[in-house]
C-alpha cells in the first residue's frame, strides 16, 4: 500500500511517514519546504512543491498509481502568526487545500485523511469535548481548520470523495527512534518554550493565569506525536471499515488525545520531574487567539480505530529533550 502525505517533511507528517514505514505502508511525501525539512525526506519518496500545483499532483499519481489514500498534513499552524497574517493563513490552509482536493479527485484518489485540530472546539464546564461538542474557533488558524472541514464535508456529499477528519490535541515528543522531531528553531508551543527557557537560563512565561481552570493556567491534552502517528496508520488501515463505499456516510470525525487534561502549571511540574531541575516561571497576559483549552473523550477513537494513547506526558517530554539534543546535528539548528 502507498499513501500520499502532504506536509510530509514537517513534524507531524514526517512522524506519520515513519509510522507508515514501520507498518509496511510506503509513504510518498509532498512538501514545499517552507517549514518542512529536506533532511526528513532522506531515503523516502519525495516531491518538492506546492499542494496547489496540479501538474505536480498529476505527476505524482502517474509515478505512483498505487497510491490509495492521501493524508493531508500541510498547513500553517502558529496561532499568533495567524492573527497577524490572516489572509496568508486562509490562502494557504483553505484555498490551496481546495485546489489539492480538485487534483485528488481528478486522479481518482477518493480516500482522504485530514490532520485537523481540536482548537475548533468550545469546551464544556469540565473542559472535556467529544466529536459532537460545539465548535467556536477563536483564531484565524482554528477557523481555517473548521472551514476546511466544511469544504471536505460538502465535497464528500457531492463527489466520490470520502473524508476522515482526525482532530487532534497538543502533540509533544518525537519519533522514539529520533528519526524526526520538531523542526522549527523557535517553537511557539508551551513545551518548546519551556525547553528554550531552560537552555537560556530564563524564567518560563505562563501566558494567561486567569482562566477558569483548577489553577488558572490553560488546560491542554498533551498527546505523544508517536501515538498520533499510530492513529493515522490505524485510520489508513481501517478507512474502508469506518467509511465503506456502500455505507450511509462519506465524512467522519474522530478526536485523538489522551482523555486527560493537563494545565500549563502541571506541565511545568512534569517537566521539572523529567529534568530533575526547578524551572523558574513568570506570569504574563494571554496571547492573541488563546483560549482556556480542552481535552477529549476518547471512546470514538477506541471504537472505530482500536486506538488509544499509550505514551505518557513524561515520555513525551523526555523524547522531546532527546530530540532537541540531537536536532542540531541533524538540522544544524
Amino acid at each position: 500500500m502507498k499513501v500520499l502525505i502532504t506536509g510530509g517533511a514537517g513534524f507531524i507528517g514526517s512522524t506519520v511517514a515513519s509510522a507508515c514505514l514501520d507498518a509496511g505502508i510506503t509513504p510518498v511525501l509532498l512538501d514545499n519546504l517552507v517549514t518542512g525539512r529536506a533532511e526528513f525526506t532522506e531515503g523516502r519518496e519525495f516531491y518538492e512543491g506546492d499542494i496547489a500545483d496540479g501538474e505536480l499532483i498529476d505527476r505524482i499519481f502517474e509515478d505512483h498509481p498505487e497510491i490509495s489514500a492521501t493524508i493531508h498534513c500541510a498547513a500553517l499552524i502558529v496561532v499568533p502568526e495567524s492573527v497577524a497574517e490572516p489572509l496568508r493563513y486562509y490562502r494557504v490552509n483553505v484555498a490551496k487545500t481546495i485546489a489539492l482536493t480538485e487534483h485528488l479527485l481528478r486522479n481518482g484518489c477518493d480516500r482522504l485523511l485530514f490532520s485537523s485540530s481540536a482548537s475548533i472546539y468550545t469546551a464544556g464546564e469540565d473542559f472535556s469535548v467529544d466529536e459532537a461538542s460545539a465548535l467556536d474557533p477563536l483564531s484565524p488558524y482554528a477557523r481555517t481548520k473548521m472551514l476546511t472541514e466544511l469544504v471536505f464535508k460538502d465535497t464528500a456529499q457531492a463527489t466520490p470523495l470520502r473524508v476522515l477528519s482526525l482532530r487532534y490535541f497538543n502533540p509533544v515528543g518525537a519519533d522514539p527512534t529520533l528519526r524526526t522531531g520538531l523542526q522549527v528553531a523557535l517553537p511557539s508551543h508551551a513545551l518548546g518554550k519551556l525547553i528554550q527557557a531552560r537552555a537560556n537560563g530564563l524564567p518560563f512565561l505562563v501566558t494567561g493565569t486567569d482562566w477558569p481552570t483548577r489553577d488558572g493556567s490553560g488546560i491542554r491534552d498533551y498527546v505523544h506525536v508517536w501515538d498520533l502517528a499510530r492513529a493515522h496508520v490505524a485510520a489508513v488501515q481501517r478507512f474502508d471499515e469506518v467509511l465503506p463505499l456502500d455505507g450511509p456516510g462519506c465524512y467522519e470525525v474522530i478526536n485523538l488525545g489522551t482523555g486527560r487534561g493537563t494545565t500549563v502549571r502541571e506541565l511545568i511540574r512534569a517537566f521539572e520531574n523529567v529534568t530533575g531541575e526547578r524551572q523558574p516561571t513568570e506570569e504574563a497576559p494571554r496571547r492573541p487567539g488563546d483560549n482556556a483549552g480542552a481535552f477529549t473523550r476518547t471512546e470514538k477513537a477506541e471504537r472505530l480505530l482500536d486506538w488509544r494513547a499509550e505514551l505518557s506526558l513524561e515520555q513525551g517530554i523526555a523524547d522531546t529533550l532527546a530530540w532537541f539534543d540531537r536536532r542540531e546535528a541533524v538540522l544544524g539548528l
